[in-house]
């Protein structure tokens, strides 16, 4: 199992932008993936998960402000699969999202590998 916290994403209508007619990770989204990056530089993982994973996320707004939850899946997905956590975020077969009570503006994920 795999805990880590990482900064609040963009929004998925943040992280797109259209350039030459074709679709590209934002400025945005190409910071975030490289902060989460960075993040797990320091955790001592050795290869990348193989098999199907569980990925929870406690989410924590950064302000008062309505946000859809279904908005923020892509970019730490994105960001961990650039990471290396696994192969493709294709692995994924059991994902779950909620929003936390308190403000704090980050991610509190969860990681599981499934037994095979």
């Amino acid at each position: 199992m795999i805990q880590v916290t990482l900064p609040f994403p963009p929004s998925v209508n943040t992280y797109w932008r259209t350039f030459k007619g074709r679709m590209l990770i934002s400025a945005k989204g190409r910071e975030y993936r490289e902060v989460v990056e960075q993040l797990f530089g320091y955790l001592p993982m050795v290869e990348p998960i193989e098999g199907a994973v569980c990925v929870d996320i406690l989410a924590y707004r950064p302000d008062k402000r309505r946000r859809d939850l279904d908005n923020l899946f892509k970019a730490p997905l994105d960001a961990l699969t650039y990471a290396g956590i696994w192969k493709d975020d294709s692995q994924i077969t059991d994902l779950r999202i909620r929003w936390a009570d308190e403000i704090g503006g980050m991610l509190k994920v969860t990681i599981t590998e499934k037994e095979k």
